[in-house]
């Protein structure tokens, strides 16, 4: 009994350390980033980047939910084309993107605003440069994580690496055809 009383010891005090070393060591400034190579030319890439309704062919949060409801507004493109989602499916929630900078045939940046599950906000880049005949495109995130979600900062990562290698891949997909 003494020896499992030790070990559970150790284990919360573990998870205690963890907690405060990375309430201490995060920022709450959070930024992820992946890039990808596609071969395809920059004409074609910025095609299916430079809009929402765009975006949402190789998006991979779309798939959440076949069901969701999506409306677009604005004008396709240009600063103000946004898309608000609203999904009964929790991992897909509600809420909106919209295109806040565009820089033609290079970049864009929208704010999503999150409603559900849980209300947030982030800014988004993707920005396309060509490697030869192929284009580099680079997609990031960066939002501020209230203190404690700062605990979550290794799954988020996890979780955003998966996401966003999808939709990538997804563009990928689309592009080279």
């Amino acid at each position: 009994m003494k020896t499992i009383l030790k070990i559970l010891g150790v284990i919360i005090l573990l998870i205690v350390v963890y907690v405060v070393i990375a309430m201490i060591a995060f920022g709450s400034n959070y930024h992820y980033e992946k890039s990808m190579v596609i071969k395809a030319p920059k004409e074609k890439v910025w095609q299916q980047v430079s809009s929402m309704q765009a975006f949402n062919q190789w998006n991979p949060w779309m798939k959440l939910d076949p069901n969701m409801k999506i409306t677009y507004s604005g004008n396709s493109g240009e600063v103000g084309d946004k898309y608000c989602w609203d999904s009964k499916n929790d991992e897909a929630g509600a809420g909106c993107q919209e295109l806040k900078e565009v820089v033609p045939g290079q970049k864009q940046k929208t704010e999503m605003i999150f409603k559900r599950p849980f209300d947030g906000q982030a800014t988004s880049e993707i920005t396309i440069s060509p490697e030869g005949n192929d284009t580099n495109v680079t997609w990031t995130m960066d939002t501020e994580q209230e203190t404690w979600m700062k605990i979550m900062r290794p799954m988020m990562d996890y979780q955003m690496g998966k996401s966003y290698e999808e939709g990538l891949n997804n563009l990928k997909k689309l592009v080279e055809k």
